[in-house]
């Protein structure tokens, strides 16, 4: 007898279906095959949250994570913007993840770039990565190395969900290149190191002449090593910022912004191919300008709009919106509004390519 395709048996409901249209949304594992296409120019597109939470409301109903094919075996719905087909941006891959309360999302590792970034967590939902287990609090970041083990489990008694952020499309569309990618033999990877040891090799203190934790194995030797484990905790972030509102003058297009620096280094950007922002706005209008550089917004907490090419992106609390490149656009909390800012803007830098300005007038 001939063995069901397992993708076959992966039947959305109409409802569900409708939603996931209508919202602009596609599951994970139907949009992997799509990477390695050329697309349209991007344009700017927002997803309200709303919208998406009864999106992924309904997949999670009708997909447990088991039954979901080898390979990306995660329950994900990933904004798709029109002109490209299967992601946000041409370079920029966000996805929304949720995990069930006893579920895992099994173990494996690729060769792009990730990061998780909690919307709905808790300190019993965990990422294990490169051997420990990082609670996923709200508003943490976490970071996936390059050829690193990582699952997710929920030992919580609610649903979690996070923003997943990769440079799938960079790797694979504009560079035509391929995603190395292994599932582990466990669904779970051992746990091997106490909880906090990744912070405590990349805080002040740092081994002498050696790379904390022993060599990745795999692939990747290149000319440098990738952006460690890490977990960056929003309180920490938060008082940060605050500091900065409180002794310092705002940048006119971004607010007070702190990056997220690589913790081998101590320096922007995080990833190679990426980088993130902690982003306050609490003192009106920022100035337009515009830059070659694609940026894709998660609001973290407050509303506002943000204006591009004259079109007002109109947002609230956890809703994700996309400013393409070239895009003249400036930011209009209507109080206090902290924003999670992403960017391709180190792919430009490395090739000395990236270049920015206000509009003349």
């Amino acid at each position: 007898m001939a063995q069901q395709d397992p993708e076959e048996l992966l039947e959305l409901s109409s409802e569900t279906r409708t939603i996931l249209e209508e919202q602009r949304l596609r599951p994970l594992w139907e949009v992997e095959d799509d990477f390695g296409n050329v697309f349209d120019d991007l344009e700017a597109d927002i997803w309200k949250w709303d919208e998406i939470q009864s999106a992924i409301d309904h997949i999670e109903e009708d997909v447990p994570i088991a039954d979901l094919p080898p390979g990306f075996q995660r329950r994900v719905a990933v904004p798709i913007n029109a002109s490209i087909g299967n992601a946000i941006s041409n370079t920029i891959y966000v996805g929304i993840q949720t995990v069930s309360p006893g579920e895992t999302a099994p173990s494996h590792r690729h060769g792009a770039n990730a990061l998780r970034f909690t919307i709905d967590g808790a300190e019993e939902m965990k990422t294990v990565v490169a051997g420990e287990e990082f609670p996923m609090k709200d508003n943490d970041l976490i970071t996936t190395p390059q050829w690193e083990w990582h699952d997710h489990v929920n030992d919580s008694d609610e649903t979690a969900a996070w923003l997943d952020v990769l440079d799938l499309p960079l790797v694979l569309d504009s560079l035509n290149a391929s995603n190395v990618f292994e599932n582990h033999e466990l669904e779970r990877q051992p746990v091997t190191k106490t909880q906090g040891y990744w912070d405590s090799q990349y805080g002040r203190g740092r081994p002498t002449g050696e790379r904390p934790g022993g060599d990745i194995p795999g692939p990747f030797e290149g000319i440098r090593e990738p952006t460690p484990p890490y977990r960056f905790g929003w309180d920490e972030m938060l008082e940060s910022l605050r500091q900065r509102a409180d002794n310092d003058d705002p940048d006119p297009h971004d607010g007070y912004s702190l990056s997220y620096v690589n913790p081998a280094t101590g320096n922007d950007p995080l990833f190679p191919t990426m980088s993130f922002r902690a982003q306050l706005l609490n003192e009106g209008p920022t100035d337009p300008h515009f830059h070659n550089a694609t940026e894709v917004f998660f609001v973290i907490d407050g509303e506002g709009a943000t204006h591009v090419d004259g079109e007002a992106l109109e947002w609230g609390k956890w809703d994700i919106f996309v400013v393409p490149p070239d895009a003249t656009h400036h930011h209009e909390p209507d109080d206090e509004a902290t924003l999670l800012g992403m960017s391709d803007r180190p792919v430009y830098e490395a090739f000395n390519f990236y270049a920015e300005a206000e509009p003349s007038s």
